[in-house]
């Protein structure tokens, strides 16, 4: 089963473009999170029309961050990018006809929803600005990983 990175390629490219002194293109986005310039265009749009990123049009023109990190929570961000199920499992049918497959039903779905508060809770406690951190001391090496960054 495929798995759902969008949440980890944008917290990838805000944290670049915190640490960025000029705005950064689609194009360049694209090539770092290895995807297409279209993707990072409509997930970027997303970010933007929230408030988080700004643009600017023409030549040296792209994404910049617009928000400050310290109020920006992984929840915030999940709910924007609109992820839904945060996890791969689930019942195999809905509305089962057997009591065993119904019992099961109840069990498996009752200790997901708590998972997931769980799991909401913690994104939720989690800012940009403690990502940030977690490279503090490192000189700023980890942001200057990808050919032609934002170094």
């Amino acid at each position: 089963m495929k798995r759902d990175s969008r949440l980890s390629w944008v917290l990838h490219a805000l944290l670049h473009m915190s640490q960025a002194d000029r705005s950064i293109t689609s194009d360049q986005l694209a090539g770092w999170m290895d995807t297409n310039p279209v993707v990072v265009r409509r997930t970027m749009g997303l970010l933007r029309d929230e408030g988080l990123l700004a643009t600017v049009k023409g030549p040296g023109g792209g994404w910049s961050l617009a928000c400050d990190p310290e109020k920006v929570t992984l929840r915030r961000l999940h709910e924007i990018l609109g992820d839904g199920n945060l996890f791969a499992i689930g019942v195999k049918t809905e509305t089962p006809s057997c009591l065993v497959e119904a019992a099961v039903n109840r069990r498996l779905t009752s200790a997901m929803a708590e998972a997931e508060a769980l799991l909401l809770a913690r994104l939720g406690e989690i800012t940009l600005a403690d990502l940030l951190a977690d490279f503090a001391g490192e000189d700023g090496a980890a942001f200057a990983t990808h050919r032609d960054g934002p170094s």
